[in-house]
């Protein structure tokens, strides 16, 4: 590695413990979001699609002005593209909807949106769900390079108000959708406890995707009770399972002293976004003061 031209990871914030508020009941406003982050050592914001306060497009601009006046940047917009159905209708509008969270993204400043494939519905074999997902793909890579967007293909577990895990949940499924898709607007949002809860290793992981991490997800996950196999047999319920915990980041499953060393001698140097705080503010500053030590320690 040539330590003359590092350059340093930039650290932002997922507002994870106040989904509901933000999404469901509107109890928090995304200006109270930006407020709290603002309180953090972060340098960004990362926002989700389904935030109630950005379904109208002509807020988006004014809500990009109140994170600059932060002093922070939204890097990435967090969404859940849902291409794993048979219904072309069912399809056709997943794909328009990631098109509408690419302009969201440009509106509000970002350089990254997520792309997921989809719910592992149990009537998809999985290598038409392949080619539906990679089809899908594809058709919102051009509209998103022509607005400058970089798509990043997280290795999800399962978006909040899903039903069913992530189609590519597996390293064997992501990686071969990774390997029919090749785009110089396409990357990967690592996320090192979703390995984890797919039952693999998650230095395994990144050692085979490495080359294609632009951002990451950085998040130290738990079981409150019970084993992984209680989790697979609840995990078909709607929403998250109750036992599953996002707990302090550094004191969780994850080595990220290890995962830190693979992406640096890789040159990577783009966003990580904390996913944690279910336990309050003060957790989720502990957890940025761990990040931001240990990205000084391996980008000094």
């Amino acid at each position: 590695m040539n330590n003359s031209a590092v350059m340093r990871p930039r650290l932002a914030v997922f507002p994870k413990a106040f989904m509901d508020k933000l999404c469901i009941s509107g109890a928090m406003s995304l200006r109270d979001w930006i407020k709290l982050a603002a309180t953090l050592p972060v340098d960004g914001v990362e926002f989700y699609g389904g935030f109630l306060d950005l379904q109208d497009a002509y807020e988006w601009n004014g809500y990009r002005e109140l994170v600059e006046e932060a002093g922070l940047t939204m890097p990435m917009l967090c969404c859940s593209s849902d291409f794993c159905h048979k219904d072309a209708s069912f399809r056709s509008i997943s794909i328009n909807r990631q098109r509408r969270w690419i302009d969201m993204t440009v509106a509000l400043g970002g350089q990254y949106c997520r792309i997921l494939s989809g719910q592992r519905r149990p009537d998809v074999p999985r290598d038409v769900g392949v080619d539906l997902v990679v089809a899908a793909i594809k058709e919102c890579l051009d509209y998103a390079a022509n607005r400058q967007v970089t798509l990043v293909l997280e290795n999800h577990y399962k978006d909040n108000y899903w039903v069913y895990p992530e189609f590519a949940q597996h390293l064997d499924v992501f990686l071969e959708l990774l390997d029919r898709i090749d785009h110089p607007n396409f990357g990967v949002n690592f996320d090192p406890s979703n390995a984890i809860l797919a039952g693999d290793d998650p230095l395994e992981w990144l050692h085979h995707v490495k080359h294609r991490v632009v951002t990451m997800h950085a998040s130290d996950r738990y079981l409150k009770h019970g084993n992984m196999e209680d989790l697979r047999r609840e995990e078909t319920a709607p929403g998250y399972v109750a036992r599953l915990a996002h707990g302090e980041i550094g004191r969780g499953l994850n080595d990220y002293d290890a995962i830190f060393t693979i992406l640096r001698d890789e040159g990577f140097h783009g966003w990580i976004s904390i996913e944690d705080g279910m336990d309050g503010m003060e957790q989720l500053a502990r957890s940025a003061d761990f990040l931001r030590a240990r990205i000084r320690a391996h980008w000094p």
